[in-house]
């Protein structure tokens, strides 16, 4: 019997394949360019984070790509490509930047798909002495922005669109919850906002939503929102996705009015996570606390942990209230020009 023939994908340098994505990266150009107008408008200063660090990050559920770094002494010192310029950028205002943007380069493993790429561009940006909700506006803009460069009514993915030029969406993550997966989520936290992980899984048992052995509460409310909320949101109109668990919430500080809960959101549209913004927690002691809690459980699930940079955590005691906010620029860019995956948008995708 013929065994059909494997047929080898077109390289993205391929001329042909190149000029048919030629016109989304043209398009990509032009948004970036609409946004950099923008920081340039409200006194952002651009600044350019060094992407090799002593930590890459310390939230549980992300991965790095490591390497060593040889002095020449001859000794070898590992580090890491960073996950988010934001250790770096907080630094940044520590030592008195007030506005700051970067279109920086990032380095996630274990990240691979339509919407996921190993190395891809994330836009970061801070305010001090500013609120967490004027962070929303400016994504909201961000989105009206990259239509207009694409002379395109609306965002869209895949058969989902939304309209930028919509009021958005703001709705609490408890919201959420109750409304897609009819889960009372704020019963699975007690007054300090420690999570309940066995009154979780009463309440998805009773729902028949399926988790697996060993999942602890995180896991659980992973599993959630992304079987049951996730794809809900962003249509018609953005979707803020606000009021996340102070467990669910390394970096940010506490609702001033209930501590259960994090100034922390994420934006949403067509269903996809384009942006995740925080008020900045700067206490360093309870920095350190939650970083310990998150490496623990990293070393649970995958038996791995990454080291604190303590020079962070020093610049956390001089740094001064701010809002900050990381945005997938790829994902913009695709959603924007109706790309279906996010190597489209990527002037060299990774091979």
């Amino acid at each position: 019997m013929t065994q059909p023939r494997q047929t080898t994908p077109t390289p993205w340098w391929d001329r042909a394949r190149h000029a048919d994505r030629r016109p989304l990266l043209l398009a990509r150009a032009r948004i970036q360019g609409a946004l950099r107008n923008f920081f340039f408008d409200q006194g952002f200063t651009e600044v350019d984070p060094a992407a090799l660090q002593i930590s890459p990050g310390n939230e549980t559920h992300l991965h790095a790509f490591g390497t060593d770094a040889i002095g020449n002494d001859g000794l070898s010192r590992r580090m890491y490509l960073h996950t988010s310029p934001e250790f770096a950028m907080k630094k940044l205002l520590a030592a008195g930047e007030t506005r700051i943007h970067a279109f920086a380069h990032v380095w996630r493993n274990r990240e691979r798909g339509a919407l996921h790429s190993p190395e891809f561009t994330m836009l970061e940006w801070y305010r001090t002495g500013e609120s967490y909700e004027v962070l929303m506006q400016d994504c909201v803009a961000f989105a009206r922005l990259a239509a207009k460069a694409c002379q395109s009514p609306s965002l869209r993915h895949r058969d989902v669109t939304c309209d930028p030029f919509a009021n958005p969406q703001r709705i609490s993550v408890v919201e959420a919850f109750a409304r897609y997966a009819d889960i009372d989520l704020a019963s699975t936290l007690d007054a300090s906002g420690t999570p309940d992980p066995a009154a979780l899984a009463r309440q998805m048992e009773a729902k028949g939503l399926r988790r697996a052995p060993g999942d602890g509460w995180s896991d659980m409310f992973s599993r959630i929102l992304g079987d049951r909320v996730e794809a809900h949101l962003g249509h018609g109109q953005i979707t803020i996705l606000d009021r996340y668990p102070i467990c669910e919430a390394a970096l940010a500080r506490p609702c001033p009015d209930d501590p259960r809960f994090a100034e922390r959101f994420e934006v949403y549209a067509c269903g996809v996570e384009l942006a995740n913004g925080f008020g900045e927690l700067t206490n360093p002691d309870e920095q350190r606390r939650r970083f310990m809690a998150e490496m623990a459980e990293k070393q649970r699930l995958y038996a791995e942990t990454y080291p604190i940079d303590e020079d962070f955590l020093a610049a956390l005691s001089q740094m001064p209230a701010a809002s900050g906010i990381a945005m997938g620029f790829d994902r913009l860019v695709m959603l924007a020009t109706g790309a279906p995956r996010i190597d489209d948008v990527i002037w060299v995708p990774v091979g």
